[in-house]
């Protein structure tokens, strides 16, 4: 039923664009509007989240890592697993955005009938998760050729590597089949293996299905239905320029996949998707494992009355004495 509800909300969104644009005519709103109202909220959201998280104080040192710490000489520190140093967390911090390295190390966890418990190499959702971002960073850097007048040489040359193995026209890219095949195995995951079903939210299989009917809504309008990539430019460049024009004959299909991306833009800080600019702010990741060096004290631990067990038994020690517990200072006795 949760797959359910995202695919109905899902399916509201895109009828909403098409009774917008196709039967009421509201290209202003829809080419306009909407994407100015989605942007604010994308930016206001991301920076009201970052400001969120860098308020929040982090008391105690919680870095979390594995490998040799840095403490005598004579003996070998791992600077990455176990950074020391500024320039470490930074390398640490690079692989962990660019090679996703905490996931590479993600393993099956098994309990077989014997009751034994194996621990299994498991790189599919390493492989799935890394194969997804990075084709969709592709994406978004091929899309900026819309935004920029004269298109930079790097944005044509990643264009048309990611484009090499042209077949037919218009030119199928790489990024296209590669993403979708990780969108699917990413979503199947979810709904195929019960314990990670059971623990999925609604809002776990929206997200993935959102960004894949972007994806395929901007496929079909490339391959499928008639769109005027001359007047997607202009509109962009309009945007962009904050002097918005609606060209005429762009297509309905462009539309329902503006308004997905609008959509997408105005759901992502508010969803489990801002986890990307949240990775830099993470204490357990940010953070130099030095505590063997620095010393490190938590500005909270305001002085505390202590009651020691000497005064506790200077209250009850005839209690005590009287149920024949054994006593370190008894008066009687030694007097």
């Amino acid at each position: 039923m949760r797959v359910v509800y995202s695919l109905i909300g899902l399916a509201i969104i895109i009828l909403l664009a098409l009774v917008g644009v196709g039967t009421l005519g509201l290209y202003n709103l829809f080419g306009i509007i909407l994407p100015y109202i989605a942007a604010a909220i994308f930016i206001i959201g991301i920076i009201y989240r970052v400001i969120k998280w860098a308020i929040v104080p982090v008391p105690f040192h919680i870095p979390v890592t594995c490998g040799q710490q840095k403490t005598l000489p004579w003996i070998k520190s791992n600077n990455i697993e176990n950074p020391g140093t500024t320039a470490g967390v930074i390398g640490r911090m690079a692989l962990e955005v660019l090679l996703f390295r905490s996931l590479f190390r993600n393993e099956k966890i098994e309990l077989k009938d014997s009751g034994k418990l194996l621990y299994n190499s498991n790189k599919f959702l390493w492989l799935g998760g890394l194969a997804f971002h990075w084709s969709l960073l592709t994406i978004l850097f091929r899309h900026t050729r819309f935004f920029l007048e004269p298109v930079p040489s790097v944005v044509t040359f990643v264009e048309s590597m990611d484009g090499m193995l042209q077949i037919v026209l218009p030119t199928v890219y790489l990024t296209d089949a590669v993403i979708l095949i990780a969108l699917t195995y990413l979503f199947l995951r979810r709904v195929v293996f019960p314990q990670i079903r059971y623990i999925s939210l609604p809002s776990d299989y929206f997200a993935p299905l959102l960004i894949t009917s972007v994806i395929i809504s901007g496929i079909l309008t490339r391959h499928f239905f008639k769109v005027d990539v001359v007047g997607v430019k202009e509109m962009a460049m309009g945007i962009v320029t904050f002097s918005p024009v609606i060209p005429e004959g762009i297509g309905l299909a462009f539309y329902v996949h503006l308004f997905l991306v609008c959509f997408l833009l105005a759901y992502f800080p508010f969803s489990k998707m801002v986890h990307a600019p949240g990775v830099f702010l993470s204490p357990t990741r940010n953070l130099r494992n030095d505590s063997r060096i620095r010393r490190y004290i938590n500005p909270w631990d305001h002085p505390v009355k202590l009651h020691t067990y000497e005064e506790y038994e200077d209250d009850f020690r005839k209690t005590m004495r009287k149920a024949g517990l054994p006593l370190d200072k008894d008066e009687e006795t030694s007097s």
